[in-house]
């Protein structure tokens, strides 16, 4: 199969070896040349609503990205079935290793963290014609947002996740008000935690895993890049975003669409772990903690 996939790419005579982690797409390493091919289920698997067509979505972020900020190069897709029962995604391998891997002493942290602003910000000035996921789009941010949450929301349901699912509803679809002073769609790679980042000796050298990819605001990024923390506390980043260009005032209305893409991003990673079959226990404790932790905060706003 991979064989049959590399030689539609023009590559010959390679060999391939599976990578560890994923937990929804399959991925393999090419070598030579360095080479990622990612192979997604089969149309028929269990998958929530917003992860059907995920390679798709993937290949288009890099394209787009590619102008702003270090991403892979999108080698070769082929989204038939005809090869194999799923999309495919060949793509150049970028040096570096997972932020998540290192231990990085203070000063280099911030650095790191100045640095990761300054990208994000840069990657915000790519705008497009609607809001949504890349297929769905809608004129509206708040019309695209609230029929995402509507979608994670009924995915929960459908996979019988135990989340308290009509107070969740409630207490998000009344907030969302805010979202109006959204007007301008950008590209959101919204999965920025520091497993997607690569760094090198002398910096950052890509995001990776765009697969979650969106066009809406700006500050559904400022989530992950802080992932079960609070990005009005990392004045390193902050200070990276503004010097780059970034519009980023902390005013209440912020802090609500803030609480609104964290909810958002929990429900998907507890929700996704029931189809997926995976997920530590820790891990579900403490997407559900900061998930609650969330809606208590929108709790306080009328």
């Amino acid at each position: 199969m991979i064989a049959d996939v590399l030689g539609e790419a023009g590559v010959r005579q390679a060999e391939w070896t599976p990578l560890t982690g994923a937990t929804f797409n399959t991925a393999y390493r090419v070598r030579p040349p360095e080479l990622v091919v990612k192979v997604s289920p089969p149309p028929d698997a269990p998958a929530l609503t917003y992860e059907r067509g995920l390679l798709r979505t993937e290949a288009r972020f890099y394209e787009l990205a590619a102008a702003a900020v270090p991403v892979p190069r999108v080698v070769h897709t082929d989204f038939s079935g005809r090869l194999v029962d799923g999309d495919v995604l060949v793509m150049t391998e970028l040096p570096g290793d997972s932020w998540a891997t290192r231990r990085l002493p203070p000063a280099e942290r911030a650095a790191r963290r100045t640095e990761l602003g300054g990208l994000v910000a840069g990657l915000h000035r790519i705008t497009g014609t609607g809001f949504g996921y890349p297929g769905r789009l809608s004129p509206s941010w708040r019309t695209a947002f609230t029929a995402m949450l509507a979608a994670v929301l009924a995915d929960a349901e459908r996979f019988a996740v135990a989340l308290p699912l009509d107070q969740i509803r409630t207490t998000l679809l009344a907030r969302t008000g805010v979202l109006s002073a959204v007007r301008t769609p950008v590209l959101v790679h919204f999965d920025l935690w520091q497993g997607n980042i690569l760094l090198g000796d002398s910096g950052i050298t890509g995001f990776v895993d765009g697969e979650r990819a969106f066009w809406g605001d700006p500050l559904a990024d400022l989530v992950s890049t802080a992932l079960f923390g609070d990005i009005e506390r990392d004045a390193d980043f902050c200070r990276g975003y503004r010097d780059a260009g970034g519009d980023l005032v902390f005013d209440d209305a912020v802090r609500v669409r803030l609480a609104l893409y964290r909810c958002y991003l929990y429900l998907i990673m507890l929700v996704e772990t029931v189809p997926r079959g995976c997920g530590a226990p820790a891990a579900i404790q403490l997407a559900t903690a900061h998930l609650r932790r969330a809606l208590a905060f929108l709790g306080r706003f009328s």
